[in-house]
């Protein structure tokens, strides 16, 4: 190791590149970058593992499979035009907001060029940030009526709890009330194996969604299965302005869990909001919720749920952290309900 250039460890090389120590450690183990080691044997990086970083970065960013990213770096460029395509267009999107926002600025200029002052909430409009969709409504049992309100839908929104704390009736009427919302109930498990794969069949253009997903998916180590499929043919239907999912994880294995949020994340700000009920570890990882993500907690003794900030003594935070498990553990429990009184 040179003396003269700088190296750094593990969590301020992931610092500096925008990504977690997790996402270091998974480039690695899938023989993308190799730091060096120290006398003591410790991880390091210098000039130009961060370099190699920094490259498998940008590709992830853009949206590159660990294999696509693979095949990109050993100079097969081929993977890079559909990403490239999706970017843009993803950029011309943004211009198009932008000369929206310049338009009306243009107007208020002319109106108080005439002498037409503009309103208040004509310059909060301006500088407001862009706001998704957000909900209010009257909790159902088990809260007894009281009023909830969700400022925005971020694009991942997850919602956990432990057994019997009313997430699965919170799901349910956050995909009543977001307008043009659908619930992806855990019935995609249980209309037999061929159930997904025949309706794939009859969709061609959902099937060839699913199939690039799927691609993806298994490139980065996840296992195909019919729970995969029926559910990534939910998640790509098209149609529903938002998307309730009961139990993501459900039929999944670790590696797929893990492939499967790192597809998700990877769809970037502007994608359709999805709601996922997860008690897995693998889904929320609290280390690595981004800033188009959030947390809702349904408490134990029924308290009305509640957004949590994803770090160490933020309110809520262990209440989280205690409600996931390894989706080892996770599969020992599948099936287990809390046992709730009839509602009258």
């Amino acid at each position: 190791m040179s003396s003269s250039a700088e190296y750094l460890n593990p969590a301020e090389a992931a610092r500096r590149l925008g990504v977690s120590p997790k996402a270091l450690r998974l480039y690695e183990q899938r023989g993308l970058v190799t730091p060096v080691r120290t006398a003591a044997g410790w991880r390091a990086y210098g000039p130009d593992e961060m370099a190699r970083a920094g490259q498998i970065a940008a590709l992830r960013a853009l949206g590159l499979s660990l294999a696509q990213t693979a095949r990109v770096l050993a100079g097969d460029p081929q993977d890079l035009a559909p990403a490239l395509a999706a970017h843009q267009a993803s950029l011309e999107g943004r211009m198009r907001d932008l000369a929206a926002a310049i338009d009306k600025v243009c107007s208020l200029r002319v109106d108080l060029a005439k002498g037409r002052a503009p309103g208040a909430a004509d310059l909060a409009r301006l500088t407001a940030p862009a706001a998704g969709p957000h909900v209010a409504f009257d909790l159902p049992w088990p809260w007894g009526g009281e009023r909830f309100e969700l400022g925005e839908i971020k694009p991942l929104t997850y919602i956990i709890g432990p057994l019997g704390s009313g997430k699965t009736r919170l799901a349910q009427r956050l995909a009543e009330t977001l307008p043009g919302a659908a619930f992806l109930g855990l019935d995609r498990l249980a209309d037999g194996a061929t159930a997904p794969r025949a309706r794939l069949a009859a969709d061609p253009a959902l099937k060839a969604r699913v199939a690039a997903a799927l691609a993806w998916l298994v490139e980065d180590g996840a296992s195909e299965s019919d729970a995969l499929i029926g559910l990534l043919a939910g998640l790509h239907a098209e149609g529903p302005a938002a998307l309730v999912v009961d139990m993501v994880e459900q039929g999944l294995d670790q590696a797929t869990q893990e492939a499967l949020i790192g597809q998700l994340r990877a769809r970037g700000p502007g994608a359709r909001p999805l709601v996922l009920l997860t008690r897995s570890n693998a889904i929320l990882d609290l280390a690595e919720v981004g800033p188009d993500e959030q947390v809702l907690l349904c408490p134990a003794n029924h308290s009305p749920p509640s957004r949590v900030a994803p770090y160490p003594g933020a309110p809520g935070y262990e209440a989280v952290a205690t409600c996931l498990a390894s989706p080892e553990v996770r599969a020992r429990t599948e099936g287990i309900i809390a046992w709730r009184p009839q509602v009258a």
